[in-house]
């Protein structure tokens, strides 16, 4: 793996993300695990760091993320998120590491790139 890690798990529970990471793992000659689940009501991984993706989209769902990153929290298990300023991101639990100017998913080509950010869930 890059940036020092020597593995990676990837979830997701859409089989179709599940492709796509064993492609972008390939195009980038990394080794990445991947499993199709719901980790979201279950206990904390066994990592050392969990990374979120925009998943703070549907209120519902945020509060499962939320739910989810307070049980890691509890383990000792970090977590940083990637998210574009949707309105469920739990702001007042964030701290933001990094900004970058990215088009959003499914924006027109010529969109303006808006803010994203990654943060770490404090």
């Amino acid at each position: 793996m890059k940036a020092g890690a020597r593995e990676g798990l990837a979830i997701d529970v859409d089989p179709d993300a599940i492709a796509m990471i064993a492609l972008n793992a390939a195009a980038n000659a990394v080794a990445v695990a991947s499993l199709c689940a719901d980790p979201l009501d279950g206990p904390p991984p066994a990592v050392d760091l969990v990374l979120v993706g925009d998943l703070f989209y549907e209120a519902g769902l945020a509060r499962r993320v939320v739910a989810f990153l307070d049980r890691c929290a509890a383990a000792g298990i970090p977590a940083r998120i990637g998210d574009p300023g949707r309105a469920p991101l739990p702001r007042a639990r964030l701290e933001r590491l990094a900004e970058y100017r990215l088009a959003d998913f499914g924006d027109a080509p010529d969109a303006m790139a808006t803010a994203s950010a990654v943060f770490a869930f404090v």
